[in-house]
């Protein structure tokens, strides 16, 4: 029996899951969070998590996928959101989620990658694969999660004193990030910045 932890902020989503994998036979929700903060506290015991990316106010979900992988024992982490930008994907995934789904999968193709992910493959839905393979080939147009934070908050309007406030980092680290951020984008200011980012994906909204 694989026994699985549900993390949404929507009720209505997670009693919809449940509802699917109390018919499947072989597995069992042994429990349900609607924070990134419960979803540790609850992960142990847990074989799967399914875990939802944006999870409102407090910890993301990649957060807790991070906190989740540093556990004893750590269950795996089935990302399940209907995000799908680069930022996302790219944060789940370094942060050690073993596989990444979208909520309009197929009944079928959740339940076959919950049991995947079980038995220890790493699964990933299509447009997700598609997008890592793309940034194989081309790593200059992808930014690293902490780029894509500096990247969203100069799209609000931040200066970059604001964006050190903001993030708990130095000026001077703001402006290095910078730098680099315009050498992958290929572009030589901040308005380029955002404009390219939005354009190719790499933001999370």
């Amino acid at each position: 029996m694989i026994r699985l932890l549900l993390v949404d902020d929507h009720p209505v989503v997670r009693k919809g899951l449940r509802a699917i994998f109390d018919q499947a036979g072989d597995m069992a929700v042994t429990g349900e969070a609607a924070t990134g903060e419960e979803a540790v506290r609850l992960a142990p015991g847990a074989d799967v998590v399914l875990m939802d990316l944006r999870l409102g106010a407090g910890m993301s979900g990649a957060e807790s996928t991070r906190l989740i992988g540093g556990l004893p024992r750590p269950p795996r982490v089935l990302v399940l959101t209907t995000y799908d930008t680069d930022g996302d994907i790219f944060a789940a995934i370094e942060a050690g989620a073993a596989g990444y789904l979208l909520k309009d999968a197929p009944t079928d193709d959740l339940l076959d990658a919950i049991r995947a992910v079980a038995r220890g493959e790493t699964i990933l839905a299509p447009p997700v694969a598609a997008r890592l393979v793309t940034r194989m080939r081309s790593p200059r147009a992808s930014l690293s999660p902490r780029e894509v934070e500096i990247v969203l908050l100069v799209a609000d309007g931040l200066s970059n004193r604001q964006i050190a406030r903001e993030l708990f980092i130095s000026e001077a680290t703001v402006k290095s990030h910078l730098v680099h951020i315009y050498a992958k984008l290929e572009v030589d200011n901040r308005t380029g910045a955002v404009k390219v980012a939005r354009r190719r994906g790499l933001l999370r909204r």
